[in-house]
């Protein structure tokens, strides 16, 4: 190692000394451009004015890779969430009233201008997120596309003329925007799942008050910051953080707010549900799963562990759709583990900013420890490890890529999300068994098939009681597709035009014969 690369970073803390230097160096270097950077805010927004705590509160924002602070951010509560609600609320009636080819151009040039800031809005979600830079701005141009998709279905909310049962009446259906819309959201898409409930919202004239997670608030309010300098009008889109449940008390307490939408554990889904009920609000919920990915012996080898990989470890394992069952048919059951395994092997694992990484961190410790827990439960059971199965030599929130064999319906990993790097392989012989072992469970969000039998292909599909079906594809969400499950997973739909009518609301309009004495 150089002496100059040396003397750079002769401050570094000591877990960071464990890194690669370079790459330690180059984390703290990016961090410190960012800081700089004209879409970078550490302040919450509110009525279109960066603010911190009523009472000065901060909470920190960490890099999971390296533990390093990276920003703090106000630790805000009821009273802020509350102003930020009556701002939503005085924007509505000016926004609602601009024509849908105005607010179109505003949530054009917004997305134009996420695009033009992709490479800083990448690393910025590698860096609070840890998910390796590829894939982070594979997120904003994906965040991004929901952008552009409803600036354009914001011009096509179209209405209904009903054929009337008497000949002096005329029949109307309007759609209106449902009107201030409560925005929770989680930390494995800092962007992306906000952009996907905003987009649909701001395109209807609905104003919204965001509460991005605790973890990665910084790439919401960039993306606030981008919003402003598109035209888009103070209190439109306001953005609080800090005590998540006076936050999530506030928007459920509040008469102004007519809309929840929510992506995030089951759990929360349940309490915000019940708690919309008071003044009985609209609520879309997208909450966990439990993905069944189904090989059948007559699937393409290749296709499936590609196909499975993709599934399974995107994220690190930390979305609600990867696979978190893989269930092959017994015939290929050795074939396909030999060949997956060997395929995970080869995932380089480290911090977002290195190349040729595919595997970050997870999230924070807790994390780490659920995954944990869940491969003693299942080698408590009978469970084998095939590889992987313990944290990562590089520490901090590292784990290895796993992969875990002989399991059954009973242990945790076919019961629950692991929400990390494990891959768990179950055994099926019929069709039938392999249907009844994936809707096997209260989660319903996604599931996949690899097949080569397309008669096989619709019955299964049909037969899978899950919102999201991938035939012979690992990776299935687009922008301009629904998205949203069943059962546990939860209510409404996110994405394509079915997006638009989650805040909207149906009005019915009886015009009688204005000259009838």
């Amino acid at each position: 190692m150089r002496v100059a690369g040396l003397a750079r970073c002769k401050n570094l803390p000591s877990h960071l000394l464990r890194m690669h230097l370079p790459s330690a160096c180059r984390q703290m270097s990016i961090a410190a451009g960012l800081k700089n950077s004209s879409i970078f805010r550490s302040q919450g927004l509110i009525g279109g004015k960066w603010i911190g705590a009523h009472d000065g509160k901060t909470i920190q924002v960490n890099n999971p890779a390296t533990g390093e602070i990276i920003a703090d951010v106000p630790f805000m509560g009821r009273r802020e969430t509350n102003d930020a609600i009556s701002s939503a609320y005085n924007a509505f009636n000016s926004w609602s009233k601009q024509t849908a080819a105005e607010r179109s151009k505003c949530l054009r040039k917004w997305y134009d201008l996420i695009m033009s800031h992709k490479e800083e809005l990448g690393q910025l979600i590698t860096l609070e997120q840890g998910k390796p830079l590829k894939e982070a701005l594979g997120e904003v141009s994906y965040g991004a596309s929901f952008i552009e998709f409803f600036a354009e279905e914001a011009k096509r909310v179209y209405g209904d003329i009903i054929p009337a049962t008497l000949a002096d009446r005329r029949l109307f259906v309007l759609k209106q925007p449902v009107g201030v819309v409560g925005a929770i959201t989680p930390w494995n898409f800092p962007l992306a799942m906000i952009t996907r409930k905003v987009g649909p919202a701001l395109a209807c004239g609905c104003t919204v008050v965001v509460k991005p997670s605790e973890l990665t608030p910084l790439t919401a309010l960039a993306a606030a910051e981008l919003a402003l300098q598109a035209g888009i009008p103070p209190g439109v889109l306001n953005v609080v953080m800090g005590n998540a449940p006076d936050i999530g008390d506030a928007l459920l307490a509040s008469p102004q707010v007519r809309k929840i939408t929510f992506t995030g554990s089951t759990a929360v889904g349940k309490k915000l549900m019940a708690g919309a009920a008071g003044t009985v609000k609209r609520i879309s919920l997208e909450l966990g799963g439990n993905a069944p990915c189904i090989v059948f012996d007559d699937a393409d080898l290749d296709v499936a562990v590609k196909g499975a990989l993709a599934a399974k470890f995107r994220n690190s394992g930390q979305t609600c759709v990867c696979a978190n069952r893989i269930i092959v048919q017994e015939g290929i059951y050795e074939k396909f583990a030999e060949a997956f395994s060997k395929a995970v092997q080869n995932l380089l694992v480290g911090d977002g900013f290195s190349e040729g990484v595919v595997q970050g961190p997870l999230i924070n410790e807790a994390a780490v420890q659920k995954v944990e827990s869940f491969i003693q439960d299942a080698i408590s059971k009978g469970a084998k490890v095939l590889l992987g199965g313990k944290r990562h030599s590089l520490g901090m929130t590292f784990y290895e890529p796993t992969v875990v064999a002989d399991v059954k319906s009973e242990m945790l990993l076919a019961r629950e999300e692991v929400f990390g790097p494990v891959a768990p392989l179950l055994r099926f012989k019929t069709e039938e068994e392999a249907i009844c072992i994936a809707n096997d469970t209260n989660a319903g969000l996604a599931a996949y098939i690899f097949t080569n039998n397309v008669q096989r292909t619709w019955r299964v599909l049909e037969a899978l009681e899950y919102g999201l079906v991938g035939v012979n594809e690992g990776i299935i969400s687009t922008e301009v597709a629904p998205f949203g499950g069943v059962k546990h997973s939860g209510l409404g739909r996110e994405g394509s035009k079915y997006g638009m009518d989650e805040y909207l609301e149906l009005k019915y309009v009886c015009l009688g014969d204005m000259n009838r004495k």
